[in-house]
C-alpha cells in the first residue's frame, strides 16, 4: 500500500509571523493606489499586532469576530472599523491562495460583518466669510507665505485633495478656451477630470511660481528656514501642517486638508451650481460625500435608490454601451490600417505600436461601464456627439436629465 497522503488541518493552523509577512505582502503588490496600499498597510499592522499578541490563536472566522469586538471596545467610528476588517478579508483570501489557508475557513472569514453606521457623517466646512479669514492669516510677503497662501487657494477654489495638490505637475496647468485648467487630472480611484482654475487661484499660485522659480516638475516645494526652496516636492504631511496652523490662526479648529474640500463643495452649492457639475469638479462618485445633501432641495437630492439601474435599464445601457465602443474602435482600425500603410523603416512601427497604447489606454478610461459611472460616461459621448439621445431611449426621465446636464457642463466649459 502506497503512503497515505495526510492532509493538513486547516482548523487549528496558526499563522505566523513570516506568513502573515508574507500574506500582507502580497495584499499590498495587488492593490494599485498608494493610498490605498498605507490604509491597508496599517490595518494590517494592526491586526498582526493583536493576533501575534493572543496565545496560539487559529487564523478563523472566530477569530476575526473577536478582532471586531477588539476594535469596537476601542470606541473607534464604523468606518474605521470597517476598513480594518476588510483588509483583514484580503488578507484572509492571499492566505488562502498561498495554501496557508483552506478556501473554506477564507470564505467563512469573508462573511464577518462589519459595524452598521448610524446616522451620516457631514463632516466640517468652512463659510466664505471663514474662508477668507484663513487666506488674510496666510498671506504674506514671504517666500513660505507665498505658497502656503497658493496651496490653500487650490483646496478652497478647486476642491482639490491632498494627494492630488502635492502630486500637481507643471504641465499639467494648460490654457483651454481663454481660461487655465488642470487637465486630464488623475485622481482618486483612477477616474480623471479636467479642473478649472478661478482667476484668483491662478494669481496665487503664479505669485508663488515666480518667486520661488518653478518652470517644471512638481508645483509645490518645500522652503527651508533660510527663505530657499529646496528638493523636488513636498508630503502630505505639509498641507495637514499648513491647513491647521492657518486655521488656528483665526480660531478654528480640527480642520482637515480634506474640509476645505467640503467648503468649496459647499460654496460652489450656495452659488448655484448643480450637484453633477459639483460631482465632476470633485471626481467624486457619492454625492453624500460632499455633504451636500443636506442642503439640497428633496428634488435635487439624489438617493441611492434613484441611483439603481433596473435590469432593462442596464440591458438598454450595454447596447448603447457597446455601440459605441464599437464604432470608436473601427475608426481606430482605420487609423491604424492607414499607420500602417505608411511605416517605411523601424521607429515608423513603434511610433505605431505607441499609438495604439495610447488609444487603448483612452478608451479604457472614457468607456467605464461601472453603474456610479453610466452617468458620466453617457453625457461625455453625448456631447462629444458619439451618442444619441434616441440610443438611450427606455432609460428613466431622471437618469436621461442627468446625462442631458452633465452634457451641457461639458459643452459649457469647452465655451468658455
Amino acid at each position: 500500500m502506497g503512503k497515505q497522503r495526510i492532509k493538513p488541518n486547516y482548523r487549528r493552523r496558526v499563522l505566523r509571523l513570516p506568513d502573515l509577512d508574507h500574506c500582507k505582502l502580497a495584499v499590498l503588490n495587488s492593490l494599485g493606489s498608494p493610498a490605498s496600499r498605507r490604509v491597508y498597510e496599517y490595518a494590517i499592522d494592526q491586526f498582526i499586532a493583536w493576533y501575534c499578541s493572543e496565545p496560539r490563536l487559529a487564523f478563523n472566522r472566530i477569530v476575526v469576530v473577536r478582532y471586531r469586538m477588539h476594535l469596537e471596545s476601542r470606541g473607534l467610528a464604523a468606518n474605521t472599523i470597517n476598513q480594518q476588517l476588510a483588509a483583514v478579508r484580503r488578507l484572509a483570501h492571499e492566505a488562502a491562495d498561498s495554501g496557508l489557508l483552506s478556501p473554506e475557513l477564507a470564505a467563512g472569514i469573508s462573511r464577518v460583518k462589519g459595524v452598521k453606521q448610524l446616522g451620516f457623517r457631514a463632516g466640517n466646512w468652512l463659510s466664505a466669510e471663514e474662508s477668507s479669514e484663513v487666506l488674510k492669516h496666510a498671506w504674506g510677503g514671504s517666500l513660505r507665505a507665498k505658497r502656503d497662501y497658493a496651496m490653500l487657494a487650490m483646496l478652497l477654489g478647486c476642491g482639490f485633495r491632498r494627494s492630488e495638490l502635492v502630486g500637481l505637475e507643471w504641465d499639467e496647468l494648460q490654457m483651454r478656451q481663454g481660461h487655465w485648467a488642470v487637465v486630464d487630472l488623475i485622481g482618486k480611484g483612477g477616474h480623471i477630470r479636467t479642473v478649472p482654475i478661478p482667476e484668483w487661484v491662478k494669481a496665487a499660485l503664479d505669485q508663488w511660481t515666480v518667486a520661488a522659480g518653478v518652470t517644471e516638475g512638481r508645483i509645490f516645494r518645500a522652503v527651508a528656514r533660510t527663505g530657499t526652496v529646496w528638493g523636488k516636492g513636498i508630503s502630505q504631511n505639509v498641507v495637514w501642517y499648513v491647513v491647521r496652523s492657518c486655521c488656528q490662526k483665526t480660531g478654528l479648529e480640527h480642520i482637515a486638508p480634506h474640509d476645505l474640500r467640503r467648503t468649496c463643495a459647499k460654496l460652489c452649492h450656495s452659488s448655484g451650481g448643480e450637484l453633477e457639475q459639483i460631482q465632476f469638479l470633485l471626481g467624486t462618485e457619492d454625492l453624500n460625500m460632499t455633504s451636500l445633501s443636506r442642503s439640497a432641495t428633496p428634488d435635487s437630492s439624489p438617493n441611492r435608490r434613484d441611483l439603481r439601474w433596473s435590469r432593462s435599464e442596464k440591458a438598454i445601457a450595454r447596447k448603447a454601451f457597446d455601440a459605441v465602443l464599437k464604432r470608436e474602435l473601427h475608426e481606430v482600425i482605420q487609423e491604424t490600417k492607414q499607420k500602417a500603410s505608411q511605416i517605411k523603416q523601424p521607429s515608423d512601427l513603434w511610433d505605431l505600436e505607441h499609438y495604439l497604447t495610447q488609444r487603448r489606454k483612452e478608451i479604457d478610461r472614457k468607456h467605464d461601464y461601472r453603474s456610479s459611472q453610466l452617468t458620466h460616461v453617457f453625457g461625455r459621448l453625448l456631447q462629444e456627439g458619439r451618442l444619441s439621445e434616441e440610443e438611450l431611449r427606455g432609460l428613466r426621465e431622471d437618469k436621461l436629465e442627468s446625462i442631458r446636464s452633465y452634457a451641457k457642463f461639458l459643452a459649457e466649459m469647452d465655451a468658455a
